[in-house]
């Protein structure tokens, strides 16, 4: 080897020696709850990346969407199409607030939507349940947050993983959960006048 080789080599010993003592200590399992937030792309195909995991693993899991409407999409119609026996899908919402404009049935339909989440979370056969835009109806106060945080942290099962999108993550959410990302808008072809495109967006 060269001098450089030998270098890299020993430096990535010791790199491998750290990381394995690490991880070592990393020896618990437990049910997180994860948000995925921010005014980024790919919250919602980040978290249905976990479930079709999920599903690829044979562990059951289940998808409640709070706002999006019966609109066809990719993940919704590849399960409901060839993994209903291993993953409910329940489209509750009617659509974006913008275009319902009824706070009173938007707000019905976010209860409904939320009472069902917690039917298929204290389901422990469920390993992973995805609360797709709860965060939205939660910005919008069609859902309590204290309600949300408290069911949560008591009654969630504690080998359940919980995934709750959408923006504008309300911080008493952020403060329960384990795993918190957002996504960062840098560009969207939105922008430029390009509309939503299928195999990208839905």
């Amino acid at each position: 080897m060269t001098d450089d080789a030998d270098r890299h080599a020993q430096k990535m010993a010791k790199k491998k020696a750290a990381r394995d003592k690490i991880m070592a200590t990393k020896t618990d399992e437990k049910g997180l709850i994860i948000v995925h937030t921010g005014k980024g792309k790919g919250k919602s195909s980040a978290a249905f990346g976990m479930i079709f995991r999920c599903i690829a693993h044979g562990m059951p899991c289940a998808v409640v969407q709070f706002i999006k409407g019966g609109m066809s999409t990719g993940e919704r119609d590849l399960i409901l199409d060839r993994f209903t026996d291993i993953c409910s899908f329940h489209t509750m919402g009617e659509g974006f607030t913008w275009e319902t404009q009824d706070k009173t049935r938007d707000t019905e339909m976010a209860q409904a939507a939320w009472e069902k989440a917690k039917e298929l979370i204290r389901d422990e056969k469920n390993r992973m349940v995805l609360l797709d835009e709860i965060n939205i109806a939660l910005r919008y106060d069609y859902l309590d947050i204290a309600e949300v945080t408290r069911f949560l942290s008591e009654e969630k099962p504690p080998m359940t993983h919980v995934v709750l999108t959408g923006r504008n993550a309300k911080d008493e959410l952020i403060e329960i959960a384990d795993l918190v990302t957002e996504m960062e808008l840098v560009k969207h072809p939105f922008r430029s006048g390009i509309k939503a495109q299928i195999g990208v967006e839905f």
